[in-house]
């Protein structure tokens, strides 16, 4: 348990911080589940516009903090290639 004033903000600043990071994580995976709706059902034009959707998403992700950067070029890469193998 927090003791000293500082260690009491903190710990208040992080459960707002996990809130948001939590709500951010959530809206990207909903991105990505679209794309992936969309890859099975195969339909190109659909899952490329969803992809062109998520890409700026995930991205900001990134900036934000929740996601590295390497992780999300690599979820881009492979879903990008999945709607390619589509057409």
């Amino acid at each position: 348990m927090a003791n000293t004033p500082q260690s009491k903000k903190r710990a208040r600043q992080n459960e707002k911080r996990f809130a948001f990071n939590k709500a951010r994580r959530s809206r990207i995976r909903t991105y990505l589940r679209k794309v992936e709706e969309a890859i099975e059902s195969g339909d190109q034009a659909a899952a490329t516009a969803a992809l062109k959707v998520a890409q700026p998403e995930l991205m900001r992700g990134v900036t934000k903090g929740v996601y590295h950067k390497n992780t999300a070029s690599r979820k881009m890469s492979r879903l990008a290639s999945r709607v390619k193998s589509l057409g």
